[in-house]
């Protein structure tokens, strides 16, 4: 499968043409989850184990585009991974819900 880039997949698109598949932008976000938990200098056994999830498994399905960051953790998510809740939760919605994303805050916010 073709990775797609960040920059691919939100640049303006011409009338007609499909927005990229959900699974791609899912892996994009897992993408940009692992950068910030590296970041944070924690495994996912540690992350899992502060948002009191039972298994780590549940962090590399959702860094590999398989899951998605529950709403009702989304802010526990943020805090662990040290960015503001409400920016995190913007940037995801970006990946999760792009056309959402567009019509809160516009084409060109990030």
């Amino acid at each position: 499968m073709k990775r797609v880039k960040h920059q691919e997949v939100f640049a303006e698109r011409p009338a007609g043409k499909a927005v990229p598949e959900a699974k791609q932008l899912r892996k994009l976000a897992g993408d940009w989850l692992k950068q910030r938990r590296a970041d944070a200098e924690l495994s996912q056994a540690d992350l899992a184990a502060r948002l009191g999830l039972k298994y780590y498994t549940f962090i590399s399905q959702v860094e590999n585009g398989f899951s998605r960051v529950p709403t009702e953790i989304m802010g526990a998510w943020a805090n662990e991974l040290g960015i503001e809740q409400a920016a995190f939760a913007k940037h995801l919605l970006m990946y999760y819900e792009p056309e959402l994303h567009r019509l809160l805050f516009g084409a060109e916010s990030k």
